[in-house]
């Protein structure tokens, strides 16, 4: 019998992660069955549990869930307790829950081999603070920018992670936290990790953030380009989505899973051509 997995949201109609981890299956020869997992708002640890009760061997984790899902782990790897939220599930034999969160690493890989750019010496700037953006600061953070800054509408949540992080920071490096108003200069690099694609709106940001040889990335995916990715375009900026990101991450924890790295060019450009 093929061993089950899932991803877990609210929504998560839309994730292309069933297909995604079909074809890494299908690639590494591994019989697993992948599917969706909608969590009432209110019954996220019931449905987890009811899922490590029913024999599944692990989950990813998608918004709204990913704070609350490092709260419910028994155990946490090294960079899902330094990001304080998780992403990635794995059910041991015993019943037992390990949280992980492969989302940094799916971001700066995404970055660094796919849209082909090197982080290190970069001036970037990541919109929001919550557990999308606490789950990639330290990678980011590795890939030695020059400056990373937190920007988010309430300015004390920004700052709590740049205390939260301050050790990461290798000499030289910059940490900063700033309200969406005061947000100054042009940036290399802009994440868009907040939730306001999800609604169809734009996240505060200056057009000024945005310049001939800035990469725009929104964490989120579809069929058209979202409202941050238009802007960003308009000014002058090369525009990138989140599923390569998905892509990358889904990759990594397929690794921890199963203990398999695929290659993910082909199925990152197949899936291009289906958004």
């Amino acid at each position: 019998m093929s061993e089950r997995y899932c991803v877990i949201g609210n929504p998560v109609a839309h994730s292309k992660s069933p297909e995604i981890h079909a074809a890494f299956a299908l690639q590494t020869g591994q019989d697993m069955l992948y599917e969706r997992c909608l969590a009432p708002l209110d019954q996220f640890d019931a449905t987890v549990r009811a899922l490590v009760a029913a024999g599944h061997k692990g989950a990813n984790v998608t918004v709204p869930f990913k704070l609350q899902a490092a709260d419910l782990a028994d155990r946490l790897t090294e960079r899902a307790r330094a990001a304080g939220a998780v992403n990635t599930f794995l059910f041991n034999s015993s019943g037992g829950i390990i949280g992980d969160n492969t989302d940094g690493a799916g971001l700066v890989n995404d970055i660094t081999r796919n849209a082909g750019l090197d982080l290190e010496g970069k001036r970037v700037l990541l919109l929001g603070a919550g557990g999308a953006a606490r789950g990639v600061v330290v990678p980011l953070l590795a890939a030695l920018p020059a400056e990373l800054t937190i920007a988010n509408r309430t300015v004390a949540t920004a700052e709590a992670l740049v205390e939260r992080f301050f050790a990461q920071l290798a000499q030289d490096q910059r940490l900063a936290a700033c309200a969406f108003e005061d947000i100054a200069g042009t940036y290399d690099v802009v994440i868009n990790a907040t939730s306001a694609s999800l609604a169809g709106d734009l996240p505060p940001v200056p057009g000024s953030a945005f310049g001939a040889g800035t990469l725009a990335l929104d964490m989120m995916y579809g069929k058209a380009p979202s409202p941050f990715m238009v802007f960003a375009s308009e000014h002058g900026a090369r525009q990138r989505d989140g599923l390569g990101m998905l892509v990358e991450q889904a990759a990594e924890a397929f690794l921890l899973w199963r203990g398999a790295r695929p290659e993910t060019a082909a199925i990152l450009d197949r899936l291009r051509l289906g958004v």
